[in-house]
């Protein structure tokens, strides 16, 4: 699984925080940087396909690898190709730089879809928090690579040998594909009946008969399992990360103009920052078996919330390094615990005879709010400074705490919270 996730996280900093840094380090404006994080919103309506992964099969591919090896396959070398043409063309074309990332970002998307489907899949529920620390333990691998080995080769031998680097380490992940089985699915009597019942109330041609059963059952199955806490848990899932994805797409930025080079973002942040991710990671995994999911959720909120403070703090200091390692500890300590926290109960909430879509639906409400608000991040700074800005990202993360607790208060359904 951790193969897997190296595979999934790889290509999204290429497309978000390590492609702001080319960006600023080419002088690109931080107005201009921000609305880049608009392709961060591809990930956010994977919903929209996520039923013809789950469904349609790719011709010969799905016959000889399955339906989930197949479209795994398939996006990973979309995902090298674009990486390669990204290379090319750099910041001297904004406009194509754009396109070629959205198309990286559509085929990561994809291959998000077809991962999480795989794991869920893969595994009964007992050992999902197991499954989902091994899954962020290699995103997280590749957020080192894509991160600090992207900028120790950037700034070594140019950002188009960097990228290119990084699309040959999509390797890892076709073959991985090639070395393992494809999971069988299931679907339960109350699935099959409730795909019936749709089928013959709209008496629907073949066509729309696969509509009904594969994009409309799967929301019929979320709503009528949680009943009136349906919506609470989509607005929980829309705000949890919304603030610590808002300041992301600045991050970078705000370090090169605090005077830190690229090798230093890179030792600190990215490698430093790593290890304490890792930690907080497997924390939370002790924890979610040990206690539940909704107290490190709580746990989770309330420090991410926390620690986009301390950026603030950090903004209005001398560039050194002990106060960013400071920042960077607290920050990838939490960030990693949350991120386990969520991963678990995401997958805690899906229905398995539709994995790919109920998971790519929480996925897209997850980062579209914080994908959308990160757009104006760069003209925030421009007009109100950093420490302006990481005060107000820090604000955004209060609703998050506020429905932990209202779920705590109403959904007693792990034993050991109670």
């Amino acid at each position: 699984m951790a193969f897997l996730g190296f595979s999934a996280g790889l290509p999204y900093l290429l497309v978000f925080s390590t492609l702001t840094a080319w960006l600023r380090d080419a002088e690109v404006s931080r107005s201009a940087i921000g609305f880049f994080a608009w392709v961060g919103i591809t990930y956010s309506v994977k919903v929209l396909w996520a039923p013809v992964v789950d469904r349609i099969p790719i011709l010969y591919m799905t016959r000889r690898l399955g339906q989930r090896r197949s479209w795994m396959l398939l996006a990973q070398f979309s995902i090298s190709g674009g990486l390669l043409l990204i290379s090319f063309v750099g910041p001297a074309d904004l406009i194509l730089l754009s396109l070629i990332a959205l198309f990286v970002a559509f085929s990561s998307a994809t291959q998000d879809i077809a991962i999480d489907a795989y794991r869920i899949e893969a595994a009964i529920d007992k050992y999902q928090g197991a499954m989902a620390a091994s899954y962020i333990f290699g995103y997280r691998i590749a957020l080192l690579v894509a991160g600090a080995g992207c900028l120790y080769l950037a700034d070594f031998f140019g950002w188009v040998f960097a990228y290119q680097i990084m699309a040959i380490s999509l390797l890892v992940g076709m073959f991985t594909v090639a070395l393992i089985s494809e999971p069988k699915r299931e679907e339960s009597n109350f699935d099959l009946s409730s795909e019936k019942k749709i089928l013959s109330s709209i008496a629907a041609p073949r066509f729309f008969s696969w509509f009904a059963a594969a994009v409309i059952s799967p929301f019929v199955d979320f709503f009528s399992r949680n009943g009136k806490f349906a919506l609470l848990i989509l607005l929980f899932i829309s705000v949890f990360r919304l603030s610590d994805i808002a300041m992301g797409v600045m991050s970078n930025p705000f370090y090169l103009d605090m005077g830190y080079s690229l090798a230093e973002i890179a030792s600190v942040v990215k490698i430093f920052g790593f290890f304490m991710t890792i930690a907080g990671s497997f924390f939370c995994g002790l924890l979610v078996v040990k206690y539940g999911i909704y107290v490190p959720l709580l746990i989770g909120a309330i420090s991410v919330s926390m620690t986009n403070l301390l950026f603030a703090g950090l903004s209005l200091q001398e560039p050194e390094i002990r106060y960013l390692a400071v920042v960077i500890s607290a920050d990838n300590l939490s960030g990693g615990f949350a991120a386990t926290a969520f991963v678990a109960y995401l997958s805690s909430i899906t229905n398995r005879a539709y994995t790919a879509t109920q998971y790519a639906l929480f996925s897209s409400i997850m980062t579209f709010p914080g994908k959308f608000v990160s757009g104006f991040s760069g003209i925030v700074v421009d007009q109100s400074g950093y420490f302006d800005f990481f005060i107000l990202a820090g604000v955004l993360g209060i609703p998050a705490i506020v429905l932990v607790l209202i779920m705590l208060h109403h959904f007693k359904i792990d034993k050991n919270i109670l």
